[in-house]
């Protein structure tokens, strides 16, 4: 029998282990139906405190929804906690601890205008009176203006469950402390460059039920999490087969899931990773929607219990061996001499008042014999040979007179450089693929750990390929699938 075919099998006889057939259609059905429920005032990463508080004020005629302010950041903006249900049980889940992890954030408005709904009354009705909701969205409002990790104190609030010092933690500590929750959700990103173990496919998703103690012991409270996780798991391969990888659970006595969990709360740590061409986290944002409400209802029916926490330690835990193009055998040379190389290449995001709030300037991020190594793109150059760019004679007025003369025309010639002379103040990027430069620059290729990479692929005396800042631009189609080139001042 096919591996590929095996896996499959046992992965459907593992969630028909312990999933009934009217959950699988439902899960099903909140997947399929997703974007009804999608907010769509909010569709990028990078949005901030004032985008959603007009959606918890929306909450607040609503009979159906508690809304309380529940604390203030440094700079003095809102922290509120959203509570509905008639439930026993406590589940509290908490976003956006820091400022720059936003997937969940947008999720969690997903999850509520579900429950706004008139849709899946029985399945509501069975969650709403088993379960109290809470959910605190972005805890650190004032990182999420500069999307940036840290708070205004420059503190990482998940390293601050101890000391406490920034308001933001004191809130969390007293929120959690008030309801001693049954359930805690703790959401975040990871990078992109995740992987699950010793396969190609990204870490989209990772879980965690945290330690409590630094020999990983697990007793009843930790292991509700593991079974949850689990099931959650089981849910999620039919969505993102393969892609579903396991934090590394050391004890960190400073982090607050660490400690919630010791705090008698069953922890849940929810990571979203990277995604094939999703760079907005729109389809992860989905998955969120639907991990997060399978785990709400696996609580209310506690039909969590069917799992196991061996099911939990099956899962791959993450590596961090993907880049987003990996070129493999570079002929490289240098003084006289011919190498081969592999090139990993990262593209990291450069905040930027643009549409986005970001542009992408690239890097080389590891180079060698990178065969155990991935990524997102992969390019064999083997049977390639590097060639340097070349600066175009002429001076442009404006970078509008190059783009009106045609990117073609320069590329089939190996020109990978323009020269402008009335450069844009306000921009760093251009979004064909062309540096756009002040005066004249040296375009030799010298490859290192740190180095833009700029150089063609030539095969058979014709030039097939441009790398130019983390893309790989195929001559013949030259501004498809491209992000942006560097304006160099």
């Amino acid at each position: 029998m096919n591996k590929n075919i095996r896996k499959i099998i046992l992965s459907i006889f593992f969630i028909g282990s312990f999933l009934s057939i009217s959950a699988q259609g439902f899960y099903n059905e909140l997947f399929e139906k997703y974007d009804s429920y999608k907010e769509e005032s909010i569709t990028i990463r990078r949005f901030t405190h004032s985008k959603i508080m007009p959606l918890i004020e929306e909450l607040k005629p609503d009979s159906f929804f508690e809304v309380n302010k529940v604390g203030t950041s440094i700079k003095g903006k809102s922290l509120n906690l959203i509570s509905f249900g008639e439930g026993e049980v406590d589940v509290f889940l908490w976003s956006q601890m820091h400022g720059d992890e936003s997937t969940a954030t947008m999720a969690i408005f997903d999850i509520m205008n579900f429950f706004k709904s008139t849709d899946f009354q029985k399945e509501k009705e069975e969650m709403l009176s088993n379960l109290r909701i809470h959910f605190l969205p972005m805890l650190n409002p004032d990182g999420a203006e500069l999307f940036t990790r840290r708070n205004a104190l420059g503190v990482d609030i998940n390293r601050d469950a101890v000391r406490l010092q920034s308001p933001e933690s004191k809130t969390l500590k007293r929120v959690r402390d008030s309801l001693e929750a049954d359930f805690g959700f703790n959401l975040h990103d990871q990078s992109t460059y995740y992987n699950a173990n010793r396969t190609p496919k990204p870490a989209t998703i990772s879980y965690l039920a945290p330690a409590y103690n630094y020999e990983k012991e697990v007793n009843n409270v930790r292991e509700n999490a593991m079974k949850l996780i689990g099931y959650m798991n089981g849910i999620l391969q039919k969505y993102a087969p393969g892609q579903v990888g396991r934090y590394n659970d050391d004890f960190e006595p400073r982090a607050f899931g660490d400690n919630i969990q010791k705090w008698g709360t069953s922890v849940v740590l929810i990571e979203s990773g990277g995604y094939p061409n999703d760079p907005e986290k729109q389809f992860i944002r989905k998955l969120n929607f639907v991990t997060i409400l399978s785990a709400i209802r696996a609580i209310a029916t506690k039909e969590y219990e069917k799992s196991s926490k061996e099911e939990y330690f099956k899962i791959p835990e993450n590596d961090r061996k993907l880049f987003d193009l990996k070129l493999i055998g570079v002929q490289y040379e240098l003084l006289g001499n011919t190498y081969t190389v592999d090139l990993g290449i990262d593209s990291r995001e450069v905040s930027a008042h643009t549409e986005s709030g970001y542009y992408y300037k690239a890097g080389v991020s590891d180079m060698g014999d990178l065969s155990t190594y991935y990524g997102y793109k992969e390019f064999d150059a083997s049977a390639y040979a590097v060639v340097a760019p070349k600066v175009y004679p002429e001076t442009f007025s404006t970078i509008n007179a190059v783009v009106e003369k045609g990117v073609s025309s320069f590329l089939k010639e190996g020109f990978a450089y323009v020269k402008v002379e009335h450069l844009p103040e306000d921009k760093d990027a251009i979004n064909i693929p062309l540096h756009v430069i002040s005066d004249k620059k040296n375009t030799a290729v010298n490859l290192y750990v740190g180095a833009n990479p700029t150089f063609f692929l030539k095969k058979n005396d014709s030039l097939e390929y441009l790398i130019i800042n983390g893309n790989l631009v195929d001559l013949k189609k030259p501004e498809q699938d491209f992000s942006n080139a560097l304006i160099y001042k």
